[in-house]
């Protein structure tokens, strides 16, 4: 069966005549995918035709069987899987595992392969077990008996038993599992990944169910000398379950799509290259979360907060924007401004991917200064991240509430 596959660009329009795609095809896309890729049905507005538009998402949609789409980033791709290898914390994987990926699809698939292998090494070792407390009605007895069911129902010839049971049915397996089984639905995999991927989804067949994991669980874990390797598989789920959106039909047959928001890309790599490279008198704090209101409280959302370990006191917010307008829009700004006045915080930064032809840079009612900047994302991204870095501090150290 052959399949079409229609290439598109991060925010560029494609359009094509309106017999390059039937209407059920652009519905099917429009109602499942509309946030990610904008439809334009063929109409006098459009000359007829069809528009394709991607907003700020880049990867693989399989819209059914026969039609694909694909879209690029606009970010160059080695920078793209410099900024993967920073927000999900892969590092640890050596140069050459990365070095010739031509596409995000060869990208995926030397990933997919490095995390199959590490799951076959460890189901050869033996998946990881932990005791778990279980509560069972047994014909036998085990552990210990719960006497008040027995008194309840004192005809029951079998016992309700509560014991420990040493088992690999846990959440560190369930992650391994569900991820390969996503892999293994995404159809990105060439053949021999493919059967790789399946093999070791077979592994972990035996010892753990087969549960849904959002990819939050594989962050925050806690690791021992018995199951350190997972902390290096699961920093590989994450990427994955990050992405695998959820299936829009019934069935485990139908393709998953792989797709990355770039804005949250954008974010999280903002945030992992300063934690990586900001001075140790500097804390940062992500994800801060700001409530206002009484009884009933409206909570914000602070991309990150740049803290005064020693003062305890927030030198600046940063608000990521993965756009590049000509300036800032007034949400924007007066976003910021709202969250630097209730936190009260003299500094308040948009960040974006690419210096704006109009900057903003203002004192506003005295007390705050708001002013944007850029963690370009061309070129050397290390060189790039050095000056974002030192503007940074720079501008918020000059602060007079923070001049020492």
């Amino acid at each position: 069966m052959s399949v079409k596959t229609i290439e598109l660009q991060e925010y560029r329009t494609l359009s094509m005549p309106a017999t390059a795609l039937p209407e059920s095809i652009g519905t099917a896309l429009w109602k499942r995918y509309g946030s990610k890729v904008e439809v334009e049905f063929p109409s006098p507005k459009t000359a007829n035709q069809w528009q394709l538009t991607p907003q700020g998402w880049a990867g693989h949609i399989p819209v059914d069987e026969k039609f694909h789409l694909f879209i690029k980033p606009k970010v160059e791709l080695d920078n793209l899987f410099h900024m993967l290898e920073y927000a999900y914390k892969l590092e640890f994987l050596a140069t050459g595992d990365m070095v010739g990926a031509a596409s995000l699809q060869e990208f995926y698939n030397r990933l997919a392969k490095i995390i199959a292998l590490r799951v076959l090494d460890r189901s050869r070792k033996g998946f990881y077990r932990e005791y778990v407390a279980r509560t069972n009605r047994l014909p036998y007895l085990r552990g210990k008996v719960a006497l008040e069911s027995m008194l309840r129902t004192p005809w029951e010839s079998s016992l309700d038993c509560r014991y420990q049971e040493n088992t690999a049915d846990i959440e560190e397996n369930h992650i391994l599992a569900w991820t390969l089984f996503c892999i293994a639905r995404s159809g990105l995999c060439h053949d021999e990944v493919a059967k790789l991927v399946r093999r070791s989804f077979r592994a972990t067949q035996g010892i753990a169910q087969l549960k849904a994991c959002p990819a939050s669980l594989c962050e925050d874990r806690q690791y021992n000398r018995l199951n350190e390797d997972y902390q290096l598989i699961h920093a590989l789920c994450r990427f994955f379950l990050d992405h695998s959106g959820p299936s829009h039909e019934q069935g485990y047959h139908d393709m998953l799509p792989f797709l990355i928001d770039m804005s949250r890309l954008f974010e999280l790599f903002v945030a992992e290259w300063l934690r990586q490279h900001l001075p140790k008198n500097i804390i940062l704090k992500e994800q801060a979360t700001l409530s206002l209101g009484g009884e009933h409280k409206v909570d914000f959302r602070i991309d990150l907060l740049l803290i005064d370990r020693e003062m305890g006191k927030p030198l600046c917010l940063l608000d990521t924007k993965y756009k590049t307008p000509t300036s800032p829009s007034a949400d924007d700004v007066q976003q910021v401004i709202a969250y630097a006045k209730a936190l009260g915080c003299p500094e308040a930064v948009l960040v974006y991917p690419k210096d704006l032809a109009k900057p903003f840079d203002d004192l506003v009612g005295r007390d705050i200064h708001v002013w944007t900047t850029a963690f370009a994302l061309t070129d050397d991204l290390e060189a790039n991240g050095i000056k974002f870095m030192e503007g940074l501090l720079s501008k918020a150290m000059a602060c007079p509430s923070h001049r020492v």
